[in-house]
């Protein structure tokens, strides 16, 4: 009989170890098509910087030129395993869509060709770069924060195993304590049942004083495996509350981590490359837009894909495709040890009073700690809106560009004030890297302190519920 629940105990923790290392294996994976995703918009930007400067070149040479270019851009595109996947799961996101169209519109220029040549070279391509740069240092900085969330959640599994263990063995010795309790009352009945079949009687005065002696030590070592088997079970049934805190507390954390954390990594990877991209685009449209009026209704698909460039829906679209690596997995599930039937966190005498210390202590301890962290929630929240406002300015129009009575010196000098001077480039910046900083700082505090919480949280209902099903049953 030992040996089965030595052998069950052995399978619950090989079973726990493969869950845990399952979740592992899927944070390396996520980290992986973390990684993908930004090595494909680099390769996206790499693509557009390179199609713009060909496409200046070719603007010189005529609409010919034009088509040749476009043609080359769609016929890899056409070959890329990526392309196929799109097409096949209809899983097209928003930024490659607008690649697409300005493919398609590639097709239909042939006017104005040295002012587009000099918008590309000056604007288009350095905003391109620009970006570049920005997905490589944010993706950097969310994978810092994504390797400390997965960190978080190894360390809370590793508690688990931890306390899992600690209980195990604390329950294997209340069971010990308890099979020879059991002995000691076997031998005591033993020793009750011989001394009533003899007749005191008849015992001689010198066999009376052993078996009185023998009778003493029987009861003294009962008692002895008494106070052991109590301090044994109290012991277990302390590690058994804390096992069972702490298997709530890392389901909330794994849940949390699946449900939203994930999420809101991507949010950070994202943060700005849409805006970017769009403002982008955006110049180029303007450029188009001032060309023929036979050429509106091509830049009117390519403005309408701009306008629909949503970083929410390609973060689901990407989620959507690696689903597997991305869906929460199985909650951990209570594993009672040899045979125990408890299943719930015990508030019975003598632990009653240290849980409902407990509990106020983590109620009060949870009161603070929310109000810290939506006082760092609305810093964050404004921070955003800081950035946002700094990522979505209307930089794009370019139109002064092509008044053609002005002088070539005059439309030079427009363009050496504009937007894109060396000294607004350096400044904005510099005030957009410096507030990047701010936030992820503030998000990294946040993060830390909602996983607190969810910890804390999930604790303080467990507890809440098993006291006031205590008061009950009292």
């Amino acid at each position: 009989m030992s040996s089965t629940k030595y052998k069950k105990d052995k399978e619950i923790i090989a079973d726990y170890e493969t869950q845990v290392k399952e979740i592992r294996n899927q944070l390396v994976e996520q980290f992986k098509c973390l990684e993908q995703q930004s090595e494909s918009r680099i390769q996206l930007l790499q693509d557009l910087q390179e199609f713009f400067r060909r496409k200046a070149e070719i603007e010189l040479e005529y609409s010919r030129s034009l088509e040749k270019l476009a043609e080359r851009f769609s016929s890899k595109i056409r070959s890329s395993r990526e392309h196929q996947q799109f097409k096949k799961d209809q899983h097209l996101l928003s930024s490659v869509n607008c690649w697409y169209l300005v493919l398609n519109q590639t097709r239909r220029e042939s006017r104005d060709h040295a002012t587009l040549s000099d918008i590309y070279t000056n604007n288009v391509i350095v905003r391109l770069a620009q970006i570049s740069e920005d997905v490589i240092r944010l993706f950097k900085k969310s994978k810092d924060i994504g390797i400390q969330m997965h960190e978080e959640l190894v360390k809370v599994t590793n508690e688990l195993y931890t306390v899992m263990k600690t209980y195990h063995m604390y329950h294997t010795e209340s069971i010990s304590a308890e099979s020879k309790l059991k002995d000691a009352e076997k031998q005591e009945e033993k020793q009750f049942s011989k001394s009533g079949d003899l007749n005191v009687n008849l015992l001689r005065h010198e066999d009376r004083q052993p078996r009185r002696s023998t009778a003493r030590k029987i009861e003294k070592m009962k008692e002895k495996r008494q106070a052991k088997y109590s301090e044994n079970k109290l012991k277990c049934t302390k590690a058994r509350n804390d096992y069972l805190l702490n298997l709530a507390a890392t389901n909330a954390v794994v849940a949390k981590y699946y449900i939203h954390d994930v999420s809101d990594m991507i949010d950070c990877c994202d943060l700005g490359y849409h805006a970017s991209l769009a403002r982008t685009f955006r110049t180029y449209l303007s450029a188009e837009y001032n060309l023929e009026t036979s050429r509106h209704e091509g830049l009117d698909i390519i403005e309408n894909a701009v306008d629909n460039l949503d970083s929410r829906s390609d973060k689901h679209k990407i989620m959507d495709m690696h689903n597997q690596v991305f869906c929460p997995p199985m909650r951990f599930e209570y594993l009672p040890h040899m045979g125990d039937e408890v299943c719930q966190v015990s508030a019975q005498q003598p632990v009653q009073t240290e849980l409902l210390m407990r509990y106020h202590q983590l109620q009060s301890r949870l009161a603070t700690l929310k109000i810290e962290n939506e006082e760092v929630r609305k810093t964050l929240d404004a921070t955003m809106q800081t950035l946002q406002d700094m990522l979505t300015v209307e930089d794009f129009d370019v139109s002064d560009a092509f008044q053609h009575s002005r002088s070539t010196e005059s439309i030079k000098s427009v363009a050496s004030e504009s937007y894109m001077s060396k000294l607004n480039i350096a400044k904005r910046r510099s005030n957009q890297q410096e507030t990047e900083m701010f936030y992820f700082s503030k998000f990294k505090e946040y993060l830390n302190g909602s996983n607190l919480i969810i910890k804390l949280q999930a604790k303080h209902d467990l507890l809440k519920q098993t006291l006031g099903e205590g008061r009950k049953t009292s």
